[in-house]
Order: structure tokens, then C-alpha cells, then sequence
């Protein structure tokens, strides 16, 4: 681990000696790439035929997960404490059961595009839950872009429902409890950061105990064994299983490098773009029948999250340097992570 450790360390003294700019674009290359592995593996995962475990895919993300936020801990971060108590975890798991188990689930009810479409839609239960819980009222700029995005939803659910002999509402009913978990998830979590927690801790911790659950309960629900002898007759499978478990970690530790270093902005753009790239390649790849209600719907759901994102950002820096202004101080022209809130699920991807 020691030498690992030290390619690791020259490694990252190379990148930090590139151009800004080569840097940006090594960087969203990289999310592009194995962001774009991720989602392929995982509708070609859920169209093998006899595959009807779609937890299972929940199971893997959260394996891998689990398994290289420890070996990073230890060995890259050197971390040995926990700071956060062992209470402070079950909101969290259960969390992040719901966000990773019914997204995949719907997988059995309805196609690709449309999962990856309603997972974009976190503002929507994110604006209803502020509104009902804790009285916030937002912009016009806010509402129109939910108004759009619920637009988008419609539309593409409309299309999924007409060209999609396998859908079932359910599926829909599925994905959007999925989005309310994922909602409340980095809430949860925003409070053991303010305790000290470092998002490693966070990360390993939650997707522990998440493993656990799952895997008690899909052995006693026949999934995890059904899954293996599934993956007995068919070598094609295991090596996508193989990949698909730990690819996701990897391309999340970029996108968190793409916000740390060129803040919300950067992030935002290059986040909106590889879920429009998602929705290409998964025509392409996988050929379905084709409706225009899914590039409208998709135009107004992506379009509504880039918009809502940068006025976010927007509203953030004008706040920032009103305080400096009062304070008689000068504003900062960048922060690292300018408006953009923790990009994760708890599995360590926004899927």
C-alpha cells in the first residue's frame, strides 16, 4: 500500500504541474469517460435476459463504495478517528437504502433514459420539502425552472409510457421516492460536516451500514442468490458486475476534483452535460423506439437544472460580496465550491 501511496502522491505533483486548462480538460474528460462506462454497464447489466434483480445493482454501488472509501481513508488520507456518533448514522442509511434501492428497482419497470431523467429532478422534493418544513420561499427563476423540469418529467414519462411495452407506473412511483430520499440525504449529512466529519468518514460510514441491510435482506429475498447463479451461465455478466462495482467511486473522485478546483460553474456545466451525453448514448447503444416528447422533455428538464444551478450559484456570490461590502472588506472572486452543494447520494454519485 506503501508504494501505491507513492504513485498515487507523483501522480498527483504531474497534474498539478499542467495548465489550468489541460487540467479542466483531462478532468471532464474524465468524468465524461467513466461516468459514461458507469451508466452503459448498468442498462447493459439490467438488459441481460433472465436479469430481474435490480436491487442488486444498488448492492454493487454500494460494495464498491464502501470498500474504496476505506481503502482511501487508510491508506490515502490516513484517517484513524471518527468524529461523528454511531446514532447519527441510521437517517442516513436509511436514506441512502431508499435513494439506491427503489432507483434500480424501477429499472425492472421502466427503460434507462427515464430513470436518469427523473434522478436529475432532486430540486423539485428539495423546493417542496424547504417550502412545507422550514417556510422558504424562492424566486420566480426557481419556480419556472421546476415548473419546466416537471414539464420535462411529463413529457418523457408520456413517450416511456407509449414506446415502452415493459413500463408500469409503478416504476415511476419508484424513481420518484428515490429522488424525495436522495432530497433529504445531503441534508443529513451537511450536519456531521459541521460536527468535523470529513466526507470520507461520512461516505465509508453510511454505505457500511447501507451494505449490511442490503445484503441481510436481498439473501433473504432470493435476489443475491438468484444473482449468482445468474452470473454462473453467463462470463459476459461478471465482468460487467466486476467493473460497474468499483468504476462509479472513480469517477466521482473527479467530479469532486472538477468543484474543488474550479468551483459550482465548472461543475455544474460538466454535470449537466455527461447526463445529456447519459441519455445519447443510451439511444445509441441500446436502440429503442424514438419519440420527440423525449428531447423535449429531456431540453426542459436538463435545461431547468443547468438554470436553476448557475442562479443558485448566481445568488450566492451576489450574498457573498454584499457581506463583504457591509464588512468593508473585498469579496473573494472564487470559491472552490461556489454554490454547489455536496454532489452525492451517499453512494458517492449523483447516478
Amino acid at each position: 500500500m506503501t508504494s501505491t501511496a507513492a504513485t498515487t502522491t507523483s501522480l498527483s505533483a504531474w497534474f498539478e504541474e499542467l495548465q489550468t486548462g489541460v487540467q479542466f480538460v483531462l478532468l471532464s474528460c474524465g468524468v465524461f469517460f467513466f461516468f459514461g462506462i458507469h451508466n452503459f454497464l448498468q442498462e447493459a447489466i439490467s438488459r441481460v435476459e433472465g436479469f430481474e434483480f435490480g436491487v442488486m445493482l444498488g448492492f454493487m454501488e454500494v460494495f464498491g463504495v464502501a470498500v474504496c472509501s476505506y481503502l482511501e481513508r487508510k491508506y490515502v488520507a490516513k484517517e484513524t478517528t471518527r468524529v461523528a456518533p454511531m446514532s447519527a448514522y441510521p437517517l442516513l442509511t436509511a436514506c441512502l437504502l431508499a435513494s439506491s434501492a427503489l432507483s434500480n428497482i424501477a429499472l425492472n419497470y421502466i427503460n434507462f433514459p427515464t430513470k436518469v431523467v427523473f434522478r436529475s429532478c432532486k430540486l423539485i422534493p428539495t423546493m417542496i420539502i424547504a417550502s412545507f418544513i422550514h417556510l422558504k420561499a424562492f424566486s420566480i427563476v426557481e419556480y419556472a425552472c421546476a415548473i419546466a423540469m416537471c414539464a420535462g418529467l411529463v413529457l418523457f414519462a408520456a413517450a416511456d409510457w407509449q414506446m415502452t411495452p415493459s413500463f408500469h407506473p409503478i416504476g415511476l412511483v419508484f424513481v420518484t421516492l428515490s429522488v424525495f430520499a436522495d432530497a433529504i440525504l445531503p441534508n443529513a449529512q451537511e450536519r456531521l460536516f459541521k460536527q468535523g466529519s470529513s466526507r470520507l468518514e461520512v461516505t465509508f460510514f453510511t454505505n457500511i451500514f447501507t451494505l449490511l441491510v442490503m445484503g441481510g435482506s436481498t439473501l433473504l429475498s432470493g435476489d443475491f442468490m438468484g444473482l449468482l447463479r445468474l452470473a454462473q451461465t453467463n462470463n459476459v455478466l461478471v465482468f460487467y458486475m466486476f467493473v460497474y462495482t468499483f468504476i462509479a467511486y472513480v469517477a466521482i473522485s473527479i467530479h469532486m476534483t472538477v468543484v474543488k478546483k474550479f468551483g459550482g460553474v465548472a461543475a455544474v456545466l460538466v454535470a449537466t452535460g455527461r447526463k445529456g451525453m447519459t441519455l445519447i448514448l443510451s439511444f445509441l447503444f441500446f436502440p429503442k423506439q424514438f419519440s420527440w416528447f423525449y428531447v423535449l422533455g429531456a431540453c426542459l428538464v436538463l435545461g431547468g437544472l443547468l438554470f436553476s444551478s448557475l442562479h443558485r450559484i448566481y445568488s450566492k456570490k451576489q450574498m457573498e460580496q454584499s457581506r463583504g461590502k457591509d464588512h468593508g472588506m473585498i469579496p473573494l472572486t472564487h470559491s472552490p465550491t461556489d454554490g454547489t452543494s455536496t454532489p452525492t447520494n451517499g453512494t458517492g454519485f449523483n447516478r
